[in-house]
């Protein structure tokens, strides 16, 4: 994916597909971009805020965003397709996105996020994260499906004002030029991306049809930073905070027709997570832990694990139910993965 996009499929046939979807126009510096320009296998990126908010409200997952880099430059230069909103600790986006972060490494991340970092007194009312130099919280707008439009890129709309700094959410049929570039985003994507994992599910629909957008497959970095959100950093079965020993684990692996949807997930403890995967521990339907008798017999340990089981409380669950384990999912691995025997 990505490239440039295609002239023919740019402009007013393309708009009869894209009526009524909300897009958002994010404002970002020209290195960032250019960045990410030069490296078109990237498809999932972290357009990052530099002081975390409570949330991204703007957009609903699947819905298309926009680049807008700053004044006096000030064009339209690409965009993608809005996979969620977290905050991360700087070291955990480079670790989740790394390049797609649009900076060479973790230094670099730092150092270009403090540059734009507010000081704890302009805060105001937002979110009491803790300020710490070494390793500060952002929020991270995860896209993917990217497009870079390259010397097809667009004038900013003459609606969007100069004095705003972050960014203007737009309906679709309402600015040409927001229209326009909505055209140049969707022509890199068809019907086909439905079934192919590595790009967003956007379905353009026939010529008279009613426009929509299928909500795109998660890719893993946006996988693994919303897992550790939803479960508030906390591994679900011992209840574990140490950030660094937390992995986002799948229930039903990709390479089993799992996919990176966030109630396919459990966040582990990193030998927790291992247990779970060689199928020495599962979590039942009804979300309460089962360890198998195989853990005493092959290593003889295993018994602040049996005491969790025979408690027969439930797991840490996210506070949404949709974000909770699919039922399917633990069905899946109870029957497949498990050492029930």
């Amino acid at each position: 994916m990505g490239g440039t996009p295609r002239r023919s499929e740019s402009g007013v046939d393309h708009l009869q597909y894209v009526r009524r979807v909300r897009t958002y126009v994010g404002v970002t510096d020209r290195d960032w971009a250019a960045f990410l320009a030069a490296r078109p296998e990237l498809e999932e990126v972290n357009f990052w805020l530099p002081n975390p908010s409570t949330g991204f409200a703007a957009l609903k997952q699947g819905e298309p965003f926009l680049f807008k880099t700053h004044y006096p430059d000030n064009s339209l230069v690409g965009g993608g397709f809005f996979e969620g909103y977290v905050p991360l600790r700087v070291s955990e986006a480079w670790k989740f996105f790394g390049e797609g972060n649009g900076v060479s490494d973790a230094e670099a991340l730092l150092a270009k996020t403090g540059k734009y970092r507010r000081s704890r007194s302009d805060q105001g009312s937002g979110p009491s994260h803790e300020l710490d130099h070494d390793d500060p919280t952002i929020g991270c707008v995860m896209l993917n499906g990217v497009t870079w439009f390259g010397e097809w890129s667009l004038p900013a709309p003459t609606s969007f004002a100069k004095n705003i700094v972050r960014g203007k959410g737009y309906d679709a049929g309402t600015d040409s030029v927001v229209d326009l570039a909505l055209g140049r985003l969707m022509a890199d994507h068809t019907a086909a991306d439905v079934t192919d994992d590595n790009r967003p599910a956007v379905a353009l629909g026939p010529t008279h049809g009613t426009p929509r957008l299928v909500v795109p497959r998660m890719n893993q970095g946006a996988f693994r930073a919303v897992v550790l959100d939803v479960y508030e950093s906390r591994c679900a079965i011992t209840g574990h905070r140490i950030r660094p020993t937390l992995q986002a684990a799948h229930i039903r692996p990709v390479a089993h027709g799992g996919e990176h949807r966030v109630d396919n997930g459990l966040l582990l403890r990193s030998d927790i997570h291992t247990l779970f995967d060689l199928g020495y521990v599962t979590v039942d339907p009804t979300y309460r832990l089962r360890v198998s008798a195989r853990l005493r017999e092959d290593f003889g340990n295993g018994e602040d694990l049996y005491a969790r089981e025979t408690a027969g409380e439930q797991i840490a669950l996210p506070r949404g139910p949709g974000d909770r384990p699919s039922r399917e999912a633990l069905e899946w691995h109870g029957d497949t993965t498990f050492l029930a025997g």
